[in-house]
């Protein structure tokens, strides 16, 4: 799906807001307690909302007629770089000595970069060159997926409004419809259909194709079960055994696609 920039950017900048309103609130205990992705403290979680401001900050437009990635190529490219993200992330949680503040500033400076590219078609990004819409919503996906991870990591005996405030809606509905288009993408057929209530329904994987009827085999689950299943937050077996997840049909299983990112 074609997605345009001058929806993603604006849904961006407020997710942004959302999820910079309670860095402030944090202590030094809360920064240092482990957090819910192992190795990274909840420190790390919110350097990591800089390194992903950077990533934006050093975007160029490029001609139309350039070739680009697609969103579903541009994402492949997180899990060779994983390691590599990782110390970047290390390196700005030593460094940076008051992150909300950073995140803040930085984070002012990225979404100006990206609001004067409005009307720029095409970009080079880090993993390469993307189109503006597409790279927003990468930038979607990070803000979306870290912060459930950082209020999971901080709901543990945090009293009530310390937890990140909810986002805008249509920003997690985004990410995953972004994700199932990525599924139906790397792992094309019509033998499974999956079903994220209120958000969308995509076919995949190869074989028997489904022509009428209710279809054979169906997997659904609700919004953010499918985003933490996507990105690796929540493996296939757990949300299924743990009733997250409703597979029916012998092929309703993606456990060997999974997860995307």
């Amino acid at each position: 799906r074609r997605l345009d920039a001058d929806d993603v950017v604006p849904l961006l900048a407020d997710s942004v807001d959302a999820v910079g309103a309670v860095l402030p609130s944090l202590t030094p205990a809360d920064l240092g307690r482990s957090s819910v992705l192992p190795g990274w403290s909840v420190r790390d979680l919110v350097a990591h909302l800089v390194v992903v401001a950077d990533s934006v900050r050093h975007l160029e437009a490029l001609p139309a007629h350039a070739g680009v990635l697609s969103l579903s190529e541009y994402l492949a490219g997180y899990a060779a770089r994983a390691e590599r993200i990782t110390g970047l992330t290390h390196d700005a949680a030593a460094e940076l000595p008051d992150l909300p503040a950073a995140s803040d500033e930085r984070w002012d400076d990225a979404l100006s970069r990206l609001r004067s590219l409005q009307g720029t078609d095409k970009v080079l990004a880090r993993r390469g060159a993307a189109r503006l819409g597409d790279f927003a919503a990468t930038r979607v996906i990070e803000m979306v997926v870290h912060a459930d991870d950082l209020a999971r990591s901080l709901d543990d005996g945090v009293a009530e409004g310390r937890a990140v405030a909810p986002l805008p809606h249509a920003a997690p509905r985004l990410v995953a419809r972004v994700l199932l288009d990525v599924l139906a993408t790397r792992h094309p057929g019509q033998a499974v259909e999956v079903r994220v209530p209120l958000v969308a329904a995509v076919q995949c994987l190869p074989g028997p194709r489904h022509t009428r009827g209710t279809p054979g085999n169906v997997v659904e689950c609700d919004q953010q079960t499918w985003t933490r299943l996507a990105t690796g937050r929540l493996t296939w077996d757990d949300a299924v055994h743990g009733g997250q997840v409703t597979a029916s049909g012998q092929r309703a299983d993606l456990s060997g696609a999974l997860p995307l990112l």
